[in-house]
């Protein structure tokens, strides 16, 4: 469980940002704190399956997880990807369904997640960790910081 609201939020490009050092523990293990980081490139490799991330394509949603192990590595962890409504042009459509939490590894203490929808304008593919937040045709939320997770994510 985080126990320190970090100041999570999207950097520039493909990175994040915290404004506090981390604080967390796992089944009563203290973490080993993260300082500070300033536009730091976000992990291009799903701590949960070890893979890289899934692409995703047009009209989709998706859910990111960012935390760290108790070990003090930063990590993030892919949801499902579900389809949204039909967007217009360059602006995402609404969720039909909100993309579930993956599941996060034992070790995993929580920072926040963020919620990403592709609208039809999309060039290719966009991919966590490998795409710049602001492309053409992708709509991110700010992380929303929590030291766990509720229970389905919040996409309003």
């Amino acid at each position: 469980m985080g126990l320190a609201k970090t100041g999570l939020v999207k950097g520039t490009t493909k990175t994040y940002t915290t404004g506090a050092s981390s604080a967390g523990m796992v089944n009563g293990k203290w973490a080993t704190p993260i300082t500070a980081q300033t536009n730091t490139a976000v992990p291009t490799t799903d701590a949960a399956t070890g893979l890289a991330f899934v692409a995703m394509t047009t009209q989709k949603a998706c859910v990111y997880v960012m935390g760290q192990t108790v070990a003090g590595v930063i990590q993030a962890c892919q949801g499902t990807i579900e389809p949204t409504a039909l967007g217009i042009t360059t602006t995402a459509g609404a969720f039909l369904k909100a993309p579930s939490f993956p599941q996060l590894p034992d070790d995993f203490i929580v920072f926040g997640y963020a919620l990403v929808r592709t609208a039809p304008s999309m060039s290719t593919t966009w991919t966590f960790g490998t795409d710049n937040w602001a492309a053409t045709g992708v709509t991110t939320t700010e992380y929303v910081q929590c030291g766990a997770l509720p229970g389905r994510p919040v996409t309003s």
